[in-house]
């Protein structure tokens, strides 16, 4: 326009096609000024257009095979882990199930279906598969056949009982918790191969009766269950093969003088539970010790079981 005196629409044409290199001949003549223009216009415009399309070119190949690599790592993690557990669903109850888990530690796999908790799952180092939790795929890619246990704990008490069938049918071994919003879900999941039900509207409502009418108790069980600034615990504790305290009675063990410990339960290997056991109680080899005490000495002792719950 200021060269050769053209509108402006002529000029936003001839640029237009100079710098998309179709090259249609000019409205008007050139001068000497207008035909050096014109080649400097060519040689920058055009050469920035390249770099520009170029840029996004490589973001858009760079991000793909970042998210390929990714993937890979991700899925070669999850194929070395077993013994780990599966936590299908990622909302309130999800998540907090897999950062208790995850502090004791305990490998985790969380199967999630929205794509929006990825960044949350990259930050916190966590192995997630991005799927519906329902989906045999998707179970067999979050290592069904190698985990210990699975948590079904998606909205929706149809789906936790179709994930628990699935599961069940895809690993026999495994132990299946289940959420259940409803009471007329209890049985359906038990019935699809669920070992736990727990239904966190019941426990809420037991809690908060028993917070008015037990508040002493409710105020110890927080304490020793949810109060990680106490030094105080009650842990589970599994007398393995190689435990020192194996075929003796609960007196023989020491375990209340070595480590000042009390032992509030022993469920046996056969499931039963035995209350406040007597010192003449036996220990064997499968039981599982309820403890109660000092953090340190529960370590200490599961130490001396051969095998820690």
């Amino acid at each position: 326009m200021v060269i050769e005196g053209w509108t402006g629409l002529e000029a936003l044409y001839m640029t237009i096609i100079t710098l998309s290199t179709v090259g249609f001949q000019e409205v008007h003549p050139l001068s000497r000024s207008g035909k050096i223009f014109t080649m400097l216009l060519i040689v920058s415009g055009v050469g920035f257009m390249f770099y520009f399309l170029g840029s996004i070119a490589r973001m858009m190949v760079e991000g793909t095979i970042k998210d390929v690599l990714g993937r890979r790592k991700l899925e070669k993690q999850i194929s070395q882990i077993s013994g780990h557990y599966i936590v299908c669903g990622f909302g309130r109850i999800g998540r907090t199930v897999s950062q208790l888990l995850r502090e004791k530690p305990i490998e985790v796999v969380v199967i999630e279906k929205d794509p929006e908790h990825i960044p949350f799952f990259q930050e916190k180092k966590i192995l997630y598969v991005t799927g519906e939790a329902t989906s045999e795929e998707i179970l067999l890619m979050a290592g069904i056949l190698r985990a210990k246990g699975l948590v079904a704990a998606v909205s929706s008490d149809a789906d936790n009982v179709y994930i628990s069938l699935t599961a069940r049918g895809l690993n026999p071994d495994l132990f299946i918790l289940a959420r259940a919003a409803e009471e007329s879900s209890i049985k359906k999941l038990t019935r699809a191969g669920a070992d736990k039900v727990v239904s966190p509207y019941d426990i809420g409502a037991r809690s908060m009766a028993n917070t008015i009418l037990r508040p002493t108790v409710i105020d110890f069980i927080e304490l020793a269950m949810h109060n990680r600034n106490l030094d105080l615990q009650i842990e589970e504790l599994t007398v393995g093969e190689q435990s020192e305290i194996k075929d003796l009675t609960l007196m023989e063990s020491t375990i209340r003088q070595d480590y000042d410990l009390i032992v509030v339960a022993i469920k046996k290997k056969s499931g039963e539970m035995i209350f406040n056991p007597s010192f003449q109680a036996k220990i064997e080899v499968g039981d599982i010790l309820v403890a109660l005490g000092d953090c340190e000495n529960l370590n200490r002792l599961g130490k001396k079981l051969g095998i820690t719950g």
